[in-house]
């Protein structure tokens, strides 16, 4: 489990600073680079993440050394560890899904905004940092958080590139111990858990950035609880009072 969360905490950090990378270079008005950033988006979301996992698996199959000149030199299948292979597999093509998300977050803040911020002297990169991202954040966080659950079970993927994930370790239990399908019924409980706790997480960092945005913030689930044992509370006291 603990190689599972790392996992899907690495590949989402890539997806997300690749993402945003993305975006930006998507709209930017130079053409070679927008390109660059459509041709990237169009290839790692038109082909399925379980062959791009085995294409980085097999690549020794191509290219027998890996060789960087004096900085490392070393057998590709060597320096294609599972792990690695795990990584490159999900992290790069999350990020090209995160670029459209981040993209919209962009494009929803009102040019105004960037407008005012030049109009004030601010460069193009410090607008983004101070004014448009800080906005944007609405529109990306509710995203992000499916993005991050769904990551969660896409790990499930790396079982076929010999990584000890959640769902391999629990095949090879449930293999040696001839009870394969209780093990995947555990699995199952595992990401279940871990999903609920990761959507507990989105729903506070989606009511964090929601403020401003909205005159009153969407009661916590604790604070509806308080509230409907003091309505409760209330209802009983009225009732004794009148009887």
């Amino acid at each position: 489990m603990g190689k599972t969360l790392l996992l899907t905490v690495l590949c989402m950090v890539i997806g997300i600073v690749g993402g945003i990378l993305l975006a930006v270079m998507r709209l930017s008005k130079n053409p070679v680079t927008s390109s660059v950033a459509w041709f990237y988006i169009w290839f790692f979301r038109g082909t399925p993440v379980l062959v791009q996992l085995i294409v980085w698996f097999n690549l020794g199959l191509v290219f027998e050394y890996i060789n960087l000149g004096p900085i490392y030199k070393d057998e590709w299948s060597q320096f294609m560890t599972p792990f690695l292979t795990a990584l490159l597999g999900l992290g790069l093509n999350e990020a090209a899904y995160m670029a459209e998300i981040c993209r919209a977050g962009l494009l929803a803040v009102d040019e105004g905004q960037t407008e005012a911020a030049h109009a004030l002297g601010m460069s193009h990169s410090k607008t983004l940092r101070r004014i448009v991202i800080p906005q944007a954040m609405r529109v990306i966080v509710p995203p992000t958080g499916n993005e991050v659950i769904n990551m969660l079970k896409t790990t499930s993927l790396v079982s076929v590139v010999q990584y000890s994930e959640l769902l391999r370790v629990a095949q090879d239990i449930g293999q040696t111990s001839g009870a394969p399908a209780e093990m995947l019924f555990l699995a199952a409980a595992w990401y279940l858990v871990l999903t609920s706790v990761f959507s507990v997480g989105q729903y506070y960092l989606e009511r964090y950035y929601a403020r401003g945005s909205s005159r009153s913030l969407p009661a916590t689930p604790l604070q509806k609880i308080r509230a409907n044992l003091l309505s409760l509370s209330n209802r009983q006291s009225s009732t004794g009072g009148s009887v």
